[in-house]
């Protein structure tokens, strides 16, 4: 993927956690996006409560994740690079 290529997509990626943000916010986490690698996993840095939280796996999938290929279909997955559940 080019340099412009992979800047849309980060910013895509971004908006499509805006959907997420919210959520996680009322129990004083956050998600930061990382990078999203060529073969398209995206990266992630758990914030706030969500670092440490034992739910933030099932977040991740169930919130993060979907959230984030209901609006790219074309990711192939989604880690942390911090707190529970990474990979």
């Amino acid at each position: 993927m080019t340099v412009e290529e992979k800047q849309k997509l980060l910013v895509d990626i971004d908006y499509a956690l805006n959907d997420v943000r919210p959520h996680l916010a009322v129990d004083g986490g956050d998600v930061e996006l990382v990078d999203v690698s060529e073969d398209k996993i995206v990266k992630i840095k758990w914030l706030g409560a969500c670092e440490g939280c034992n739910m933030s796996v099932m977040t991740m999938r169930a919130g993060v994740e979907q959230a984030i290929k209901s609006k790219i279909p074309d990711i192939k997955g989604v880690v942390a690079v911090n707190g529970v559940g990474v990979s």
